[in-house]
């Protein structure tokens, strides 16, 4: 399909996750050449959306299209348009960081040699352990390795990318950045989610705040989750944490009452 003609659209979409919405009303529609930000904070939904729009999970509300095709039909076809690097670095550990890359490429249609492999590696800031089996590298640079395919041509027309500057060094955000322009440039198209706002600074930009769309904020969602883990932590050895949680709900007592009658307590 001729640049032109490419467009993601999302339409009404929704999120519901452990009884709660995480957002709801996600409408956008994508164009050739266009990157489009997703941000929020934590708790938002960013990655939850992200598997959205990939196809690897089914809104609540909503659709997602694909050149104004639902992507629930098109299924493969939509698959073999995208790039989806999320949290899980997909590799392989018995296999060479190289060889990963290699491989994934090579499976994706897209012809990758050990030159080619090295040289990406070398623009992910991971040439000094392209030699190295993948299950003795760190978590960063696992995903260094899945983030190297990004460096291997052509790319598919769409680029799903989750947090993809965490864990680079400065040399490397700049590598990818450049290459993430290039595929705009030609006509290609991006969504990703990051805290750095600078990170990449495309021809084109939307910007999608998640947090604008939460029926509960993300930070009242990250106090209920803790009260959630806390009442079903073991309580062995547990006495201190209870009596410092008790403290501090006793102090927010007192201070609502100070806060209600405009007197401030005698010591005892």
């Amino acid at each position: 399909m001729s640049a032109g003609g490419l467009a993601l659209q999302a339409w009404g979409l929704a999120c519901d996750r452990g009884g709660r919405r995480l957002f709801g009303g996600v409408d956008f529609t994508l164009g050739a050449g266009e990157a489009l930000w997703i941000r929020g904070g934590n708790g938002s939904g960013k990655t939850s959306l992200m598997r959205l729009l990939c196809g690897l999970a089914t809104p609540s509300e909503g659709e997602v299209r694909w050149c104004g095709e639902p992507v629930r039909r098109l299924r493969e076809d939509y698959h073999r348009e995208l790039l989806y690097c999320g949290h899980a670095a997909a590799v392989k550990d018995d296999l060479t960081a190289w060889e990963n890359v290699a491989m994934a490429s090579t499976l994706a249609g897209n012809a990758c040699d050990k030159r080619t492999a090295l040289r990406a590696l070398e623009l992910a800031g991971l040439g000094h352990a392209a030699a190295l089996p993948a299950r003795v590298l760190s978590q960063g640079q696992r995903r260094r390795v899945a983030l190297a395919r990004l460096h291997v041509a052509p790319l598919p027309s769409l680029l799903l990318l989750d947090e993809p500057f965490t864990a680079l060094d400065t040399a490397a955000v700049e590598a990818l950045s450049e290459r993430i322009a290039e595929h705009l440039r030609q006509g290609g198209m991006a969504v990703y989610t990051t805290h750095q706002a600078h990170a990449l600074q495309p021809i084109r930009q939307q910007v999608l705040d998640l947090d604008a769309l939460a029926d509960v904020p993300p930070a009242l969602a990250e106090r209920a989750a803790e009260d959630q883990a806390y009442a079903h932590a073991p309580r062995a050895g547990g006495l201190g944490a209870f009596a410092r949680r008790a403290a501090a709900g006793v102090a927010r007592l007192a201070a609502s009452a100070v806060a209600a009658s405009g007197r401030v307590p005698l010591p005892c």
